[in-house]
């Protein structure tokens, strides 16, 4: 059980007349804040919101909230829960997360009860300091540090793994920035409310999500909603996330947005993650282990129910593509090696990071998946970035445009179909005698019933592919495709390959650009 969280959620004692942030700051409340009750209150907040302009809000930090390092960031922690408030740990763990690091957007945290909504106050009662690393004896700061400053986000906790231990689950915090896992699995790619200008020359623009209502959940709840309000210079916005942890970890999301200005570049259901090399993209790369990254590759279902995969690089330069789409039936950045060989990294363990699905709720229309891969030279940044970009600007309107979809943290994308799936991508010299050819392999996985007579389909936009061959591997659960493929001078080609029964394609459509030797 982390010790810097506090509880949010008893399974039998009421929450609101026992949790340690209760303080006497009812009247410096704003009464918006206190007003909302549910999604509708904060659709309301998000209109006249839009009807002004942004106004940035960073933090301005001094001591003991300046200049932290991780260590002494961690070093704050929130004050302990009182003991049996969980009802034998069922239900939710709540943990503000106090300002540092990069940390300096202001989120003000609500949680809303049965019969009033109570703010969470920024307060020397709600924070501890480690006294092995501040100055403080009793581990409290004195009251002035916590002036015309507040929380950076909040962090959950629910018994996911066992039933009565608490698992750190979800974080919001960063911009409008949020993680989940589910069970068995560790922190990896990364969700955000809403992206605009991503990959783009002008500039990126980060919209920031300014406050989250908890809903108090009922006893032995097992899912918790979150309402968050949204806001950027171009753009502010109402969220609702229905959020239940599990095998699998569900967030129903409902987000209703009021541009201020015409948006022609805006993400809808953004994705981050981290790709720094895997066995067959290592050139130049100077590590002991196999592979490095949050995700390995761009799994899609078309509207049209065609099965895409495309493996993520760490490219040269910013490398954009657009898959376009009528009503996508779904797509995510998914992590498909699932063994410690595959990574050898005993630390950082990437074969437990989650696969994120975006399933929409209903038609989104005409638009395109888009990918966009950054060069990175470590493991520290996030560099892909995936999301929905609608065909049309949206503008501003009064009744706001809605979106509505399910993100799924797994071990995969909910897709049951047997299409064969492409695990790995491996690319090399084709004959080592110097020449530019490329040689590509690409190990499918069997499925039962598949067909034994198969052919290997690829084509590419430019250059050609010869030596085409299909082999199962030793252990009889793949098959290996290879082909040989001659640049013929070209410094770029797109090229799709799937696998062929006696009654067409067998596998999902592997998707990949090459950029040159």
């Amino acid at each position: 059980m982390h010790r810097r969280q506090f509880i949010m959620a008893a399974a039998v004692s009421g929450l609101l007349p026992t949790l340690m942030y209760q303080r006497e700051l009812a009247d410096a409340a704003s009464p918006a804040e206190t007003a909302i009750r549910g999604f509708k209150d904060v659709v309301r907040l998000a209109t006249n919101q839009a009807g002004s302009a942004f106004s940035a809000q960073k933090m301005a930090l001094s001591a003991p909230f300046a200049d932290l390092d991780q260590t002494h960031y961690h070093g704050i922690t929130a004050t302990p829960e009182i003991p049996g408030m969980l009802g034998g740990n069922k239900g939710f763990k709540l943990s503000p997360l106090p300002p540092g690091l990069i940390y300096r957007d202001p989120v003000k945290l609500s949680v809303i009860g049965k019969e009033q909504t109570t703010p969470i106050s920024f307060s020397p009662e709600n924070l501890q300091f480690d006294p092995a690393l501040f100055g403080y004896p009793d581990g409290r700061a004195p009251a002035e540090v916590f002036d015309g400053l507040d929380y950076s986000g909040l962090r959950l906790s629910h018994p996911v793994n066992q039933p009565d231990k608490l698992d750190e689950f979800l974080v919001f915090q960063g911009a409008s920035k949020f993680r989940a896992l589910a069970q068995g699995l560790h922190f990896g790619a990364t969700a955000r409310a809403l992206a605009i200008r991503t990959g783009t020359p002008g500039g990126e623009e980060f919209p920031v999500i300014k406050a989250i209502w908890i809903v108090e959940p009922d006893a032995f709840a097992q899912e918790v909603t979150l309402c968050a309000l949204l806001d950027s210079p171009s753009c502010t916005g109402a969220y609702e996330f229905r959020i239940m942890p599990g095998a699998t970890t569900t967030m129903d999301i409902k987000a209703r947005l009021f541009p201020r200005t015409e948006i022609s570049q805006i993400g809808i259901a953004p994705l981050n993650s981290m790709f720094f090399f895997s066995p067959g993209d290592k050139v130049g790369i100077d590590d002991y282990r196999n592979a490095v990254h949050n995700s390995s590759g761009l799994q899609m279902i078309t509207g049209a129910g065609r099965r895409l995969w495309r493996p993520l690089t760490n490219p040269s330069q910013v490398e954009i593509s657009a898959f376009q789409d009528l009503n996508p039936t779904g797509f995510g950045l998914t992590q498909r090696p699932r063994t410690f060989d595959h990574y050898q990294d005993i630390q950082n363990r990437f074969e437990q990071r989650p696969s994120v699905w975006v399933e929409p709720a209903s038609g989104w229309g005409q638009g395109a998946v888009m990918l966009v891969e950054v060069p990175t030279s470590n493991e520290l940044n996030e560099n892909i970035f995936a999301f929905w970009r609608p065909a049309q600007p949206i503008g501003p309107q009064p009744d706001g445009h809605e979106f509505a979809y399910r993100l799924h943290w797994g071990r995969g994308a909910p897709d049951d179909l047997p299409p064969a799936r492409v695990l790995t991508t491996r690319i090399g010299d084709a004959d080592h005698t110097g020449s530019s050819a490329r040689r590509f392999v690409i190990d499918f996985h069997k499925y039962e019933g598949m067909p034994s007579q198969l052919s290997l389909q690829p084509t590419v936009s430019t250059g050609s592919v010869s030596e085409l061959q299909l082999r199962e591997l030793p252990d009889g659960k793949f098959i290996r495709a290879s082909f040989r493929f001659e640049p013929e001078g070209t410094a770029k080609s797109e090229m799709q390959m799937e696998l062929h029964g006696p009654e067409g394609p067998v596998s999902e459509t592997w998707l990949y650009r090459w950029n040159g030797p």
